[in-house]
């Protein structure tokens, strides 16, 4: 940990939130692969590690200064920031991009996570057979997910409290997209895409003065589920990344090659030639959400039977994902100390 942060490491901070709340929202990306490819992994699993009895009694007996060190609180805030203005902002515009340009941003997802595995895996080590048996069982698991067929939605607060829990995996756990575990669970829509804009409504409404949503029964109930579904993401971090610390200090290699394994089975996730499998009703017609937008619950991939140039383009976001991410590597050696 570091508590003299530079005013351009706080700055990085941020951005690494940023990248960190987009790539949470993306089905098949995870936030935590972005932290284990920027270096900041271990940091932030022991930072959110140290949210416990200790840090809970600093704070009632009104020692904010241990307490803030104890946390490591600038740290968090700084990229817990960013995960916030993300979802305002970068996810937004993923979600545009997402929609006019799905197979480019898709090849560039794909490309990163080739590159992640090379930038995870060639610090690794000696690999024997223990390793290989946990990246093995990685991969199986990652595959092994990617391949559900989704549930229904489902709003009672109780099972929204654990899609909480369960979803914010992706920023614990690199290699296992929170986002698409939430499509299979069946909530994706309505905790990533339909609450969330509720609360932007609602913001947007309160700085115009217009207190009229409170009249809106769907807007309170959509605030409600974004509140539980928030406190069951906060008891899910704290959770996992007490259970991820201790392994990370008595079995850090088996967890890292366990971790390769997620992110390499996380490849079929986001395949980049594939056709949307649609919600439907009793009737056969395509669900819709609060948006008017069609209710994705799946993928049928395929390989491009012909090369055309939009499968050329494809080619070339997946290299220019892999070089964006190897380049990460250059950009670290170049600001490590021991160079220059």
């Amino acid at each position: 940990m570091n508590p003299t942060r530079t005013f351009s490491d706080r700055v990085w901070l941020v951005l690494k939130g940023l990248a960190m709340g987009a790539a949470n929202k993306v089905p098949g990306v995870s936030g935590g692969m972005v932290a284990f490819v920027a270096g900041f992994y271990e940091e932030f699993i022991y930072s959110l590690q140290k949210i416990n009895g200790k840090a809970f009694k600093l704070f009632i007996n009104g020692r904010y200064r241990s307490f803030w060190a104890y946390i490591n609180a600038r740290f968090l805030g700084l990229l817990i920031l960013g995960m916030i203005i993300s979802y305002f902002s970068v996810s937004k515009l993923l979600d545009f991009f997402l929609e006019h340009y799905e197979l480019y941003v898709w090849s560039a997802f794909f490309g990163m996570i080739i590159g992640s595995i090379y930038y995870v895996a060639k610090d690794f080590g000696t690999w024997n057979r223990t390793y290989m048996a946990y990246l093995f069982l990685g991969i199986v698991v990652g595959v092994g997910i990617s391949f559900l067929e989704p549930a229904k939605q489902n709003d009672h607060l109780l099972f929204v409290f654990f899609c909480g829990m369960i979803g914010v995996s992706g920023m614990t756990l690199p290699g296992l997209s929170g986002s698409f575990i939430l499509i299979l669970l069946g909530n994706y829509v309505l905790l990533l895409v339909d609450s969330v804009n509720a609360l932007y409504d609602t913001i947007f409404d309160v700085f115009k003065g217009d207190f009229d949503f409170v009249q809106d029964q769907s807007r309170i109930d959509l605030l409600k589920v974004l509140v539980i579904f928030s406190l069951g993401s906060l008891a899910g971090l704290v959770t996992l990344s007490h259970f991820l610390g201790y392994l990370l200090k008595r079995y850090k290699k088996a967890t890292f090659a366990v971790i390769i394994g997620f992110i390499t089975g996380s490849l079929g996730v986001v395949w980049p030639w594939k056709n949307e499998e649609f919600d439907l009703d009793q009737s056969g017609n395509v669900l819709l959400d609060a948006n008017g937008k069609e209710v994705i619950v799946g993928y049928q991939r395929f390989f491009p039977s012909e090369f055309s140039f939009d499968t050329f383009l494809a080619i070339f976001f997946i290299i220019v994902g892999i070089l964006l991410v190897v380049s990460l590597e250059v950009y670290q050696k170049r600001n490590s100390p021991s160079h220059g």
